[in-house]
C-alpha cells in the first residue's frame, strides 16, 4: 500500500499482519479520492476524521493532498501500532489526533470530511453512520465503505454517489445544511 497522490506521493503505508485490519484499496481510495475532489475541488484546510481508521490510509491521503488535520479514531491494538508509525514515518503528527478508543464512544463535531470504513458485516455501519451525521459541518462529506450491508442516510444528509470497487462499495453522503 501507498499514498497515491499530494506531498507524499508514493510513500508506503504499513499495515499490520494477519486479516483482522483490512486496509481500503488503491483502486479503492484512488475512485474515493477521484469521487471527491470532483466535488469538493480541493482537500486544502479541510477538518477530517477517519473512522474505524485501522492503518489510516484514507485520513493520511487527505492530510497528502493538502487537509488540516485528521482525528483517527481506531481500538484495534495491531491497526493502532501501525497507524501510529505510519503517522510518524510520514511526519504527519501535528496534524493528526490518534484516538483509541471504539468509535461508538468518541464525540467530536464540525468535520468536513468524515471516512468510515467499520469492519465488513459487522453491523456497525448504520449505527456509525447514525452518531457521524452530528459530527459533519454543514456542507460536508461522509464516506461510507460497504461490502454486503446496506444503510439509509440519517435526516438532514443525503445519498450523493455510489460505486463499486471489487468487493468494496464506497457511498458519498453529503450534509446540505
Amino acid at each position: 500500500m501507498r499514498i497515491i497522490a499530494g506531498a507524499w506521493r508514493g510513500r508506503p503505508i504499513e499495515a499490520p499482519l494477519g486479516t483482522a485490519t483490512r486496509p481500503t484499496s488503491d483502486r479503492a481510495r484512488e475512485g474515493l479520492f477521484s469521487m471527491l475532489a470532483s466535488r469538493l475541488g480541493s482537500f486544502e484546510g479541510l477538518s477530517v476524521a477517519d473512522l474505524f481508521a485501522g492503518t489510516g490510509t484514507l485520513g493520511l491521503e487527505a492530510l497528502s493532498r493538502g487537509a488540516a488535520h485528521c482525528i483517527f479514531v481506531e481500538k484495534d491494538r495491531d491497526a493502532l501500532i501501525a497507524l501510529k508509525r505510519n503517522i510518524e514515518r510520514l511526519g504527519a503528527g501535528e496534524r493528526a489526533e490518534v484516538r483509541a478508543q471504539a468509535v461508538e464512544h468518541v464525540s467530536f463535531a464540525g468535520r468536513d470530511l468524515i471516512f468510515m470504513d467499520p469492519p465488513y458485516g459487522s453491523g456497525l455501519a448504520q449505527p456509525a453512520l447514525d452518531r457521524a451525521a452530528s459530527w459533519l459541518a454543514p456542507g460536508g462529506w461522509l464516506s461510507v465503505e460497504l461490502h454486503r450491508e446496506t444503510v439509509s442516510p440519517p435526516a438532514g444528509l443525503t445519498f450523493a454517489a455510489e460505486r463499486r470497487f471489487g468487493k468494496a462499495v464506497l457511498i458519498l453522503i453529503r450534509n446540505a445544511a
